[in-house]
């Protein structure tokens, strides 16, 4: 199962930003027999593989790859398939050819939900820093509820490829039941946020270490909950990026709209739309209210079962964990009304200030410090874009910086680009639309070549699977 924007009470942990020393826990563990040592020659493959200190680190492995995509770290060890399964076309090709230094390592911390490595340790991190270098370096956040390699075959192949040095990490916390972490209502999603932050100046700063000359350009991006990260950092740390691409963002405001304001409408009423009959239409109208799109009808089944209840449950659970009483995450479809604290019956409008000021915590505002490319598929039925990225537009408009601001609909796109795979004939794969996106940052960037105004990206008519995975005209 794909975790979504990813259950007896158990006590929430603390997130031990500096819990842990240095000298308490840093162990450097053996390189895998697949790894190989190389002589630090000045410049060459893994030039200063033994000088590379990853700052604040708790603990780190430096390893020289021959294949730092994932046409090689399968094969080593040096990434996590089912952490990147579920989010990419089948038939979407891999970059190969990309040698040089893989860092893999944790920053302290006292949540253990990642279980990567057998380290079962929160705050892990992934940074690749290849032979033959762009000068620049792209810093990624996980989707859902992902672990730091989620993104290695959507963004880190490509990147690499590029020549951009790469980094992620795992948010702090990881897992459905994430929001275990931290001591008060909303810790477990602002740690995220401190995390992407923490990472960003630790690459730079390795970054600087390996290659011995100045950083040219530092890039932020990520998909959903990836996405939210990025609009945040560049609304708070504008000075650590140049730029960014958000590929469907989560949306969150205290007012709304937010998960809380659309999710519970799906709950309610898809099973009584599902059922057919003479309620059925009147279902459907009341989640077409709600913000699920008109033609995405077909999707709805699979995110009834997969994404919707589960996602209600546990972020409600992070930041109202009072509604179920002593229950952790609530009931499972329950249908309304049927058991107390249930999520069907959720209403975020009337819940109190408490729950509101832990949303106001994390919240956006659309105050951002750089240039902003956001992308998100019409067809998206777990953050629809008339509940998300649309409002996010017009709050970067009344913050007046629409001029450093690109938002694309992409016409046909979902969440999740493997359902291409299930719908082709009704879906279009998002990911080369955010490969066009990320161009069109850097273009914007280097030459002054402003992206194409805000507007629905068409799908071109006639156009097959093949050439859709192929290409994505941002000026189309």
């Amino acid at each position: 199962m794909v975790l979504p924007l990813g259950v007896g009470r158990a006590p929430r942990r603390g997130t031990g930003l500096g819990a842990l020393t240095l000298a308490a826990v840093a162990v450097l563990l053996p390189s895998p027999a697949t790894a190989r040592p190389a002589p630090d020659a000045p410049d060459g493959h893994c030039a200063r593989l033994s000088q590379l200190r990853v700052p604040a680190a708790a603990r780190q492995q430096a390893d020289c790859l021959d294949e730092l995509t994932t046409a090689g770290t399968a094969a080593t060890g040096h990434t996590d398939p089912a952490d990147w399964a579920g989010l990419t076309p089948k038939n979407l090709a891999t970059p190969t050819g990309v040698p040089g230094i893989q860092i893999d390592g944790y920053f302290p911390d006292t949540s253990t939900t990642n279980t990567n490595h057998g380290w079962n340790h929160d705050a892990q991190f992934v940074i690749r820093l290849p032979d033959r270098w762009n000068g620049g370096l792209v810093v990624a956040g996980t989707p859902g509820n992902r672990e730091q390699y989620a993104n290695d075959r959507a963004i880190a192949d490509w990147v690499l490829a590029r020549g951009y040095a790469y980094a992620a990490t795992d948010k702090g916390n990881t897992g459905p039941a994430f929001y275990r972490d931290g001591s008060r209502p909303g810790d477990a999603v602002a740690e995220w946020n401190t995390r992407l932050t923490q990472l960003t100046r630790a690459a730079r700063a390795s970054v600087a270490q390996r290659y011995h000359r100045p950083l040219e350009r530092t890039l932020v991006t990520g998909m959903s909950n990836g996405g939210y990260l990025v609009r945040w950092q560049l609304e708070n740390h504008p000075e650590l990026y140049d730029g960014g691409v958000d590929w469907e963002g989560t949306l969150w405001r205290a007012e709304g709209p937010n998960l809380f304001t659309f999710l519970p409408a799906a709950l309610r009423d898809y099973p009584t739309y599902a059922a057919g009959g003479p309620a059925a239409g009147q279902a459907r109208e009341a989640l077409l209210r709600a913000g699920f799109p008109a033609g995405s009808e077909f999707l709805w089944p699979y995110h009834h079962e997969v994404y919707w209840d589960l996602t209600q449950r546990v972020y409600r659970e992070e930041f109202d964990p009072g509604f179920d009483g002593e229950k952790e995450a609530g009931t499972p479809y329950c249908a309304p009304g049927t058991v107390p604290g249930c999520d069907a019956d959720y209403d975020y409008a009337t819940r109190s200030s408490g729950v509101h000021a832990a949303v106001e915590r994390i919240a956006l505002t659309g105050r951002i410090g750089k240039p902003l490319i956001t992308i998100q598929g019409t067809l998206d039925v777990l953050l629809p874009a008339g509940r998300g990225s649309d409002v996010y537009a017009r709050m970067v408009r009344q913050a007046g910086l629409g001029g450093r601001y690109r938002y694309y609909r992409i016409e046909d796109g979902t969440h999740t680009d493997a359902l291409v795979d299930t719908f082709p004939d009704r879906l279009r794969p998002l990911l080369p639309c955010h490969r066009s996106a990320f161009t069109a940052l850097e273009s914007w960037l280097t030459t002054g070549h402003r992206p194409p105004a805000n507007h629905t990206v068409v799908r071109p008519a006639g156009a097959d699977q093949a050439s859709l995975l192929a290409e994505c005209r941002l000026d189309g």
